[in-house]
């Protein structure tokens, strides 16, 4: 299947490479979202930087400034109620709904904003506190990015 050109390569950039800026904000929005769901109150500076890394990711990634700032507060948001443990990680469709705002997908491929949920959901029952944390978390992660490259698919 032939897949066109990302349709984010049709903005201009006013700094930067087209591929610097997406692997940086990729690398810091996954460094953000990792600092941020690890930090306790005994590590409460790594909130603030978690949440400086999550923001500077997006606001570098190639997107309309509009389409950055409608991702961005979900995403945020989502990675701070991840704080509460593993009960909550469905909240991760939001990062995902971002994402698929961000790179321009079609309407049609927000579908795959069910996996996220539905995963969420099943582990929320599942895994019962925050030292089942980092399996949870690597399992909805890979749901993320699965679905991701799957409304990559969608046309």
């Amino acid at each position: 299947m032939a897949r066109g050109p990302e349709p984010t390569r049709r903005i201009p950039l006013r700094w930067g490479t087209y591929e610097s800026r997406y692997l940086g904000g990729l690398l810091y929005i996954i460094a953000g979202t990792v600092i941020l769901i690890s930090t306790n109150t005994y590590a409460i500076g790594f909130l603030l930087l978690g949440t400086v890394a999550l923001c500077f990711g997006w606001a570098i990634l190639p997107a309309t400034g509009g389409r950055r700032l409608w991702a961005f507060w979900p995403s945020l948001l989502a990675t701070w109620l991840m704080l509460t443990g593993p009960q909550i990680l469905f909240v991760m469709a939001a990062t995902l709904l971002g994402w698929l705002l961000v790179r321009e997908r079609p309407l049609r491929s927000y579908i795959v904003l069910l996996f996220p949920i539905a995963s969420g959901v099943i582990m929320a029952y599942q895994f019962h506190s925050n030292h089942d944390e980092p399996l949870a978390f690597g399992i909805e992660s890979a749901v993320v990015v699965g679905s991701a490259w799957l409304a990559r698919l969608v046309r």
